[in-house]
């Protein structure tokens, strides 16, 4: 009877991997083969040694473009963060304007990022819609530098990836029982105090879910600084690109691992933190 009982089960716990099986073979053909082509590229090409990554320490041009890949994904991240964290509370709290607040959201995640990236080029240019109005009104006496700037790159880069951030973030607060708020005001508690003790500990899944998609996604990002940026603000994207462009293979495909192992090892460090990994481990359950 055990026998038989197993024999039964088999085929049933077989059943998962056969419908994930496509899926699997889709990503290790077209994800998983590149990565590792681009890996051994960065050792082989032109001969088989370890002199592009024995390079990089000394190279001042990656050090900085480097730095400034980073910099930049933490401003962004933050700016997401103090602008989407509202966002979601508002989508939570907000019965009557939740659909209205929710298309406000998802119409530009729907949009292309070309084309967003375009719209903020039209709104930041020296002619564009920002400064023709504030020159319209008396604020300016000549267009300000806007475009081509760390700032119009991180204002650009903020409204792509806000999405990101505000729907774990509100993924997480609807699972909190709305008792534990009226038990702490009932307790005497002020809304700050209840938000900062109840609602902000018990969000923190989503929190830690929006700051690591938002980061990692930063990283790698190409179109919108090198349309926003200009040439001026290069990101490590941006400089993958450029040795492309050169057909100097090898150097890029050490800048693409360096990439993929910094992103790597930020989301191993997030996730072996005792807040943020325990945070995970619950917006996983």
């Amino acid at each position: 009877m055990n026998m038989s009982g197993r024999d039964a089960r088999g085929p049933k716990n077989l059943v998962p991997l056969l419908l994930a099986a496509p899926l699997l073979l889709f990503m290790l053909a077209f994800y998983a083969l590149p990565v590792v082509t681009m890996l051994m590229r960065s050792v082989s090409d032109p001969a088989w040694s370890l002199s592009h990554y024995a390079a990089l320490p000394d190279d001042a041009v990656f050090q900085k473009v480097f730095l400034n890949t980073l910099y930049t994904s933490v401003i962004v991240t933050l700016g997401t963060l103090l602008l989407g964290y509202p966002v979601a509370l508002a989508l939570v709290r907000t019965r009557r304007w939740a659909p209205v607040i929710l298309i406000l959201i998802l119409l530009p995640f729907w949009t292309s990022v070309l084309v967003r990236s375009y719209a903020w080029m039209v709104l930041m240019g020296r002619h564009g819609l920002i400064n023709e109005a504030l020159l319209a009104a008396g604020l300016l006496e000549r267009p300000l530098r806007i475009l081509n700037t760390p700032l119009a790159t991180q204002i650009a880069m903020i409204h792509i990836l806000l999405p990101y951030m505000i729907l774990p973030i509100a993924n997480a607060l609807r699972q909190i029982d709305p008792s534990l708020a009226r038990a702490a005001s009932g307790l005497g508690a002020t809304p700050w105090r209840t938000f900062r003790q109840v609602i902000l500990p018990l969000s923190m899944p989503g929190v830690a879910a929006g700051v690591l998609l938002v980061f990692v996604l930063a990283l790698g990002f190409y179109i919108t600084p090198a349309m926003v940026g200009g040439p001026r603000e290069i990101t490590l994207s941006m400089l993958i690109a450029q040795q492309v462009d050169q057909l100097n293979w090898g150097y890029a495909a050490t800048l693409s691992a360096v990439l993929l192992a910094t992103a790597l090892a930020i989301i191993a460090a997030c996730y072996r933190l005792p807040g943020i990994g325990n945070a995970f481990r619950m917006n996983t359950r």
